[in-house]
């Protein structure tokens, strides 16, 4: 069978506050969930009925074990999720302050099993045979993860939608020179970048919102997503469409997670073939709804919420 979405990249346990405003040392209780870019992405897709699987790996320990259970309440298929041995299943911590402040804490070392992603192991023609194909620029920063996110991006050579997710995290590069010659690889396989200002301008070189667009295109890729926060969102087509959508009015509680419901309902907008804006507007909605709950995976929204939202012009 050919999925509608395979994502490829981190995954790990989310341990996140159950009391907000509270700095880590003083909190005492603590939720747990599946977590992870590029996992979360998957499951936000899955939410909305589309079948979704992702390439990633745990360590062989009990939260290994937790992370395929997850996934598959989720709908997500793990086939593709193998332990490591000898590395732990990641964990990441974070405070919430609401509205804007969410720190957090990423524990992976020595080495995060989901960068032993090898390049030899990927079903390549599944890969191919996709609806959309999601890499994450974390996938990058390491081999053999590096490697093999390349060799993935190369053999499916722009069939189908191919998004690279530019996801920079400063703590898994030493600069952000480092990043930019993979990216700018990555970004020649691509057909859809997507990004917050941060992360355009480190794959581009370019901050301001319209030309980093134009740089992602020049790159070659077909459409460009540049997240702004406070300011919306810009989608910018290769034929001259764009699309400009303003943010949802909401109450935040945790920001964290907001980005990959935005990614699941693109890819939803993508496969459904609607206009661009629609596509903006209803991932907007998502990140937005997600940003109104404490957690990430299990935040993620149905068709029906989002709609909802759309349809008020903010999330109640």
């Amino acid at each position: 069978m050919a999925y509608d979405l395979i994502t490829m990249g981190r995954i790990g346990v989310d341990l996140y506050p159950l009391q907000t405003g509270v700095p880590l040392p003083q909190v005492t209780s603590f939720g747990k969930f599946l977590g992870g870019s590029a996992t979360n992405v998957a499951v936000a897709a899955a939410r909305l009925g589309r079948d979704t699987a992702v390439i990633t790996r745990t360590g062989e320990d009990p939260f290994g074990e937790y992370l395929h259970q997850a996934l598959r309440d989720f709908g997500v298929d793990d086939r593709w999720v193998t332990p490591v041995p000898g590395l732990a299943t990641p964990i990441t911590f974070c405070e919430v302050f609401p509205p804007d402040d969410f720190p957090l804490y990423f524990y992976r070392r020595p080495k995060a099993p989901d960068l032993e992603i090898d390049a030899h192991e990927l079903d390549l023609e599944a890969i191919r045979e996709a609806g959309i194909f999601w890499v994450t620029g974390t996938g990058l920063s390491e081999e053999p993860s590096r490697t093999a996110t390349l060799a993935a991006l190369a053999h499916r050579a722009k069939a189908g939608t191919t998004v690279f997710d530019l996801d920079w995290r400063p703590m898994f590069w030493t600069d952000p020179a480092a990043a930019r010659p993979f990216y700018e690889e990555a970004l020649r396989h691509t057909t859809v970048a997507v990004g917050n200002l941060d992360e355009v301008e480190v794959a581009t070189g370019v901050r301001e919102p319209h030309a980093a667009a134009e740089a992602l295109l020049a790159a070659g890729v077909e459409l460009a997503v540049v997240k702004q926060g406070p300011k919306g969102v810009l989608a910018v087509h290769r034929d001259g469409t764009t699309a400009e959508v303003p943010p949802l009015p909401v109450n935040v509680l945790n920001g964290l997670g907001a980005g990959d419901a935005f990614g699941g309902s693109l890819c939803h907008g993508l496969l459904e073939g609607w206009d661009l804006e629609r596509i903006m507007r209803h991932a907007n909605a998502a990140g937005a709804i997600v940003a109104s709950r404490l957690e990430c995976s299990s935040a993620m929204p149905t068709a029906e919420e989002i709609e909802a939202a759309v349809t008020a012009g903010e999330v109640r």
